[in-house]
């Protein structure tokens, strides 16, 4: 059965051919269509979606394998001010594909999960005292308090496409995804950070430089967050079958 740390079996969609890009197989969208979604996006509210307020590009670990990182984009949405939900896609452009779903939690709701839950969040003080989580074309100085607020949160994403394998569609299991670390195993690799860097034209050494003054809890790893890091084991989801429930007797 399928697992987040092996490569599904191959298929036309689970890796684009030599040279090729990885979009997924399909044909075209018909102008029928787009006519379709045009109309509904003029007559539906899409309330949940306008509810994200922020554009955060960042990178991930897989939790069962830190070497493989990728760049990420999380579109931010604030459901009160300890809790807040993020689509996160592979890029910010208009055919973007979405990667997985990360929520974020303030420290007070993290101590308040069973130490089992714990393992599976990550902290996000390096991350943002490091200059890697970045809010491209925010000013540092609309930014400051938001940062003091998220160095001290802790995230649970799950990766359920894994394009940096060259996957046309989301396939197998969903992988659980870690954050940057001050520690060897959880460096970024600075190619990704250059690309990301040149891209929107800043600076991550800049970024680090100027938040010296971010107010990160003295303890960075509150609990059992950061698991793997503490004891060098991640996790991965396997997908193996079970009995269903039977509430009523099956025809």
């Amino acid at each position: 059965m399928a697992s987040s740390d092996e490569k599904p079996l191959p298929t036309p969609a689970s890796a684009a051919a030599a040279g090729a890009a990885a979009a997924p197989p399909g044909q075209p969208t018909t102008v029928a269509s787009q006519v379709l979604d045009m109309g509904a996006a003029a007559m539906q509210s899409l309330r949940p979606v306008k509810q994200v307020k922020q554009h955060v590009c960042t990178f991930a670990l897989y939790a069962h394998d830190p070497k493989r990182q990728v760049e990420t984009h999380h579109y931010v949405a604030r459901l009160n001010q300890d809790v807040l939900q993020c689509a996160v896609y592979d890029s910010d452009a208009p055919d973007a594909r979405l990667i997985g779903v990360e929520y974020i939690v303030s420290r007070k709701v993290f101590e308040s999960l069973p130490a089992e839950e714990q393992k599976l969040w990550h902290s996000h003080a390096h991350e943002i005292k490091s200059g890697l989580w970045a809010c491209p074309r925010v000013p540092g100085m609309l930014e400051k308090p938001e940062l003091d607020h998220l160095a001290g949160t802790l995230g649970k994403f799950w990766c359920t496409w894994q394009v940096d394998r060259g996957d046309r569609l989301p396939l197998g299991a969903p992988a659980l995804m870690v954050s940057p670390q001050a520690d060897p195993a959880a460096t970024v690799r600075p190619d990704l950070v250059r690309r990301r860097d040149d891209r929107y034209g800043f600076s991550t050494e800049e970024l680090r430089a100027a938040r010296a003054d971010v107010d990160a809890p003295a303890e960075e790893h509150p609990g059992q967050a950061d698991y793997w890091l503490r004891r060098r084991k991640g996790f991965a989801v396997d997908v193996v079958p079970h009995e269903m429930k039977r509430h009523a007797p099956f025809p």
